[in-house]
């Protein structure tokens, strides 16, 4: 018998990682996996779309900044599971930094907040973070300061 799981394949998205004046823009999520955790702006590439439009457009609409695409940073797995294990979705983030070009974050879309945080703040165990958030965007801040 074939489960229902295994006719759904992972689903890719973007997230933007931009770091801008020794911080990073963060958004709360509003929806499920990591409802109320900080994470970076992103969303579903659409059918079509380049990685780099993706990333342009749900930034846009999820905290009003405008931002010019570089290159991919990592790509990692957000696999979600109920308790008992059984899968619920599978996504592929695509990483993409990106550098600032105007706008100031208001949150919109998916999210229930949007703002700056300083790159200290993301390592100190304060914020309810998404997996892998602080270390992107010490990875992105490691970039910049090589290619910068």
């Amino acid at each position: 018998m074939i489960s229902r799981t295994e006719h759904r394949r992972p689903v890719v998205a973007v997230i933007a990682v931009m770091i801008h004046g020794g911080s990073t823009l963060l958004v709360r999520r509003a929806n499920p996996p990591d409802a109320g955790f900080w994470g970076f702006p992103g969303g579903k590439i659409e059918l079509g779309e380049s990685l780099e439009s993706a990333v342009t457009r749900e930034l846009y609409e999820e905290t009003g900044v405008v931002a010019k695409p570089g290159p991919v940073l990592n790509a990692v797995d957000v696999i979600d599971r109920d308790d008992r294990g059984e899968l619920r979705s599978h996504h592929v983030l695509v990483a993409i930094e990106c550098d600032w070009v105007s706008g100031y974050p208001v949150a919109g879309d998916d999210a229930l907040e949007a703002r700056w945080f300083p790159l200290d703040e993301l390592v100190s165990g304060t914020l309810k973070l998404s997996r892998n958030v602080a270390k992107l965007a010490l990875q992105a801040a490691s970039a910049a300061r090589h290619n910068g």
